[in-house]
């Protein structure tokens, strides 16, 4: 009988990790997908992108509503509440042998919360990353702490799992699967991508995604003002490309002002979602990537092409040399894009892998023979990590 790995995915980034491990699993003859979507991937809002989901060949065995029409902490609160329910509702259907999650979102978190109670076994992958600026942090080690098995992306990131009590016999440095995803996609062509996009690229070109920062002192619109005030400055012969944030607190004022730029700017556009194949063929084409997103941290690096970090919401997280970090504030974010512009990215290692994550995890799940025995956890007091 084959073993039910269910797999939850809320969001078009996690979507785009998940991809080549999902691909693995739905054509090993001895598992069985079962695919579970929630949060943005259901919300016209942000594209309704579970149809880009079902257009890549994946079937999806449940869909949970969970997004509430809000973007304030007691709307995203609530959210956690409904998917929980509705999450202990789809296991109870399901029945998987075991449960497979990404990251940090709070999505996430109410799919471990029904999963533990339901003594369903979890895969986390990415726990032990830091990102001091958002509350992401604390929803990543609490699934954490949920969890079984730690697919984790860097050294680093392992030694804070087995510092949280973790068996270290159950995490694996697999490192980033998105990297995966990246060594398996044929790019689309400027061309191509210029016909898709409706929009012809500039001398130079930027492609920017900046979300809510969670955790900040000020205003996350205050910071995206700083930002769009750097970009007008940079002047009008940039091309500049957005995509719009997720959904978290203060989301909505975050697009406010960015369409009502991108109305006032002949040379940028906005996107709801690009999709994998358009995001990373853009991502080969532009001068820089700047915001902060976690995929300039873990993809671009790939690329050759440098990142312009913005503020706190990616701090602690491993860095490659192509990473620029500067504060929120307009002066500085202008002149790292100015130094972007002028850097030598060729020598670039991508910190979190070589391409074979998926492979690696496929290969783990299958040498667990009972994922049950992994319920019962105790704490582990190891040594080794006294500097972190």
């Amino acid at each position: 009988m084959k073993r039910k790995i269910c797999v939850v995915t809320g969001t078009r980034g996690e979507y785009g990790l998940l991809y080549s491990l999902m691909k693995e699993i739905e054509k090993d003859q001895d598992l069985q997908l079962q695919l579970v979507v929630t949060g943005m991937h259901l919300s016209p809002e942000f594209g309704l992108t579970y149809r880009e989901i079902e257009q890549d060949g994946f079937d999806i065995y449940s869909k949970v509503e969970m997004l509430l029409s809000s973007d304030t902490p007691i709307g995203a609160a609530k959210s956690i509440g409904l998917g929980v329910i509705s999450f202990a509702d789809v296991f109870y259907g399901l029945q998987p042998d075991l449960l497979v999650l990404l990251g940090d979102r709070y999505e996430i978190l109410a799919a471990a919360q029904a999963a533990l109670v339901a003594k369903i076994p979890i895969a986390h992958i990415a726990g032990g990353d830091t990102t001091e600026g958002a509350f992401d942090e604390a929803i990543r080690h609490s699934i954490t702490k949920m969890s079984h098995l730690h697919f984790v992306t860097n050294e680093e990131s392992g030694c804070r799992v087995r510092q949280l009590g973790e068996n270290p016999r159950h995490i694996y440095n697999v490192g980033s699967p998105g990297i995966d995803r990246i060594m398996s996609l044929k790019l689309m062509d400027r061309f191509q991508l210029e016909k898709s996009l409706q929009f012809s690229f500039f001398k130079k070109n930027l492609l920017i995604t900046f979300h809510p920062v969670t955790l900040a002192g000020q205003s996350t619109s205050l910071h995206f003002k700083e930002l769009l005030e750097a970009l007008h400055d940079l002047g009008s012969e940039i091309g500049l490309i957005f995509t719009r944030p997720n959904a978290d607190p203060e989301g909505r004022e975050l697009v406010h002002l960015l369409d009502d730029f991108v109305l006032q700017h002949a040379n940028a556009i906005v996107y709801t979602s690009l999709g994998q194949l358009r995001y990373f063929s853009i991502v080969a084409q532009v001068d820089a990537v700047v915001g902060n997103s976690s995929s300039g941290i873990y993809e671009v690096p790939s690329f050759k092409r440098p990142t312009v970090n913005i503020g706190d919401r990616q701090k602690g997280r491993l860095l490659a040399s192509s990473v620029i970090n500067c504060p929120p504030q307009k002066a500085a974010i202008e002149k790292a894009i100015r130094e972007a512009f002028v850097m030598d990215c060729s020598a670039t290692t991508n910190p979190y892998g070589d391409g074979n994550s998926s492979i690696k995890m496929l290969h783990i799940i299958k040498s667990i023979t009972d994922y049950k025995a992994l319920l019962k956890k105790h704490f582990y007091r190891v040594g080794g990590c006294e500097n972190e």
